[in-house]
């Protein structure tokens, strides 16, 4: 934390700042519908305020907001990266090409597995399951509900496949974000999840199978797919040469190119392609990168989803964690998160049992913040120096938080996740929340591999050195 004038603050007073958030977060975005911002800006105000009661110098309080915001610095460089590919790709007609292939998979036997498994494409492409579950997931209900499948089992499937996008791409704000603030390697990030997150999808697709046995009669009205597919081949040069884009992405990072340039050369590529396949004029192609990719095809379903992308469309994630980072390097620099860690980890005895409460904690951080960023953000500054005193790779951190965070935000009423895809898909959390396998299965599962000690990863002796001395440079 390094040398600090205050007095050490009790747990009391510590956690204050943390119940003040809370309580004007619950207001702000369950009445009023306003986003986190100020509510953490309120935090900060109250954390910083009991700081200097207790004796610290403004110096100090003003050092731990800079080094909160630096140490989520390249997070917000794969953000703002993570724009420009998703910019790129639209207006290069990759990601109208990714969705075109994948909607074909419809089949009237197969629906739940094959909306499921839509939903996870899409939001692999374009690495947001709001958008996927604004779009495709709309045209998805209206299909499923004309077949006679009940709609909460339509949203359940459709949920599930959206949050398997968004756990596992590499342009997904959330995936960044728990890579970014924990130190971790994006796709060292990504590859450790496979061991929770594969088999969790495998076993809600065969779920899905199971239950979509008995509409496998129905007939299929597939009128909103088919006018999507239309308008995607009247927008958009539909090729799967086009595919060569993301694939080569992926071989970069089988390669471990580092993410930046991987995703640097997703970003040249898809702009080449607007340029030369799409017949895109350069201006074009150079604004699609800062403001996003426009379009007015006449369909509501094809413009929700592809009118984004571009550097202005990742400010809203960046902003927030400055702020977040803001509150957390606060109460890092003054000993507040110290008082309360260390009041948490007399449950947590053992690198299992971090894990464990890890995946716990980030649950119910979505619960009392109501926001899922926040379940990745704050746990993750809470829990990262117990993570390193247990010799703990920072990848098993960075797991545990999306494992707890990420896919249980839907199942919290008040959450905005949950809020969104009740005004998305018009189905209750509380009624597609036993159809959302994938979400409950995926920390059920890192709750059971932690315990057993499975693919839970030490430092190596060279990585420790390498963690200490860059902990020397950052104090």
């Amino acid at each position: 934390m390094g040398e600090t004038t205050g007095k050490k603050i009790p747990f009391g007073m510590a956690v204050l700042p943390l119940l003040v958030m809370i309580a004007v977060m619950a207001v702000t975005i369950v009445k009023f519908e306003g986003s986190p911002h100020v509510p953490l800006i309120t935090g900060t105000i109250v954390s910083a305020f009991i700081a200097w009661r207790y004796g610290f110098k403004w110096n100090d309080i003003e050092e731990g907001f800079y080094k909160g915001i630096r140490l989520a610095l390249p997070a917000i460089l794969i953000i703002i990266m993570v724009g420009l590919t998703i910019g790129a790709w639209i207006g290069g007609g990759i990601v109208a090409t990714m969705i075109y292939y994948g909607l074909k998979l419809i089949t009237p036997s197969m629906f739940l597995v094959s909306i499921c498994v839509i939903s996870a494409i899409v939001t692999l492409a374009i690495g947001s399951s709001w958008s996927t579950m604004g779009t495709i997931g709309v045209a998805g209900m209206g299909i499923g509900i004309s077949m006679g499948i009940p709609d909460p089992m339509v949203a359940g499937a459709i949920i599930s496949g959206a949050y398997f996008g968004d756990k596992m791409s590499p342009l997904s704000d959330t995936t960044n974000l728990a890579a970014g603030i924990t130190g971790t390697d994006l796709f060292e990030h990504i590859r450790h999840m496979f061991y929770t997150t594969i088999p969790a999808l495998v076993i809600a697709v065969l779920a899905y199978w199971i239950m979509g046995r008995q509409f496998g009669s129905s007939a299929l009205d597939n009128e909103n797919i088919t006018e999507v597919m239309k308008v995607l081949s009247e927008s958009f040069v539909i090729s799967p040469w086009l595919l060569l884009v993301p694939v080569l992405v992926i071989f970069l990072v089988a390669k471990k190119v580092p993410a930046l340039p991987a995703l640097a050369a997703g970003v040249v590529l898809g702009w080449l392609c607007h340029i030369f396949v799409q017949s895109g004029s350069v201006g074009d192609a150079v604004n699609t990168l800062q403001g996003g990719f426009s379009i007015e095809s006449g369909n509501g379903l094809v413009d929700d989803l592809f009118n984004r992308g571009g550097i202005d469309d990742m400010m809203y994630t960046v902003s927030l964690t400055i702020v977040a980072m803001t509150f957390g390097g606060v109460m890092e620099q003054t000993g507040m998160l110290k008082a309360i860690v260390d009041q948490i980890l007399k449950l947590a005895r053992s690198a299992r049992s971090l894990v464990a409460t890890t995946v716990l904690s980030s649950f119910f951080t979505n619960i009392a913040a109501a926001e899922q960023y926040i379940s990745i953000l704050l746990p993750g500054r809470m829990y990262a120096q117990a993570y390193k005193d247990k010799n703990l790779q920072s990848k098993n951190l960075s797991r545990a938080l999306e494992d707890g965070g990420t896919v249980t935000s839907v199942f919290v009423p008040w959450n905005t996740c949950a809020v969104f895809i009740f005004s998305t898909l018009a189905v209750h959390p509380f009624e597609y929340a036993p159809y959302a396998i994938l979400n409950f299965t995926v920390p059920i599962l890192a709750i059971i591999f932690a315990l057993l000690g499975y693919k839970i990863t030490l430092m190596s002796d060279k990585e420790r050195k390498e963690m200490e001395a860059n902990d020397q440079k950052a104090s």
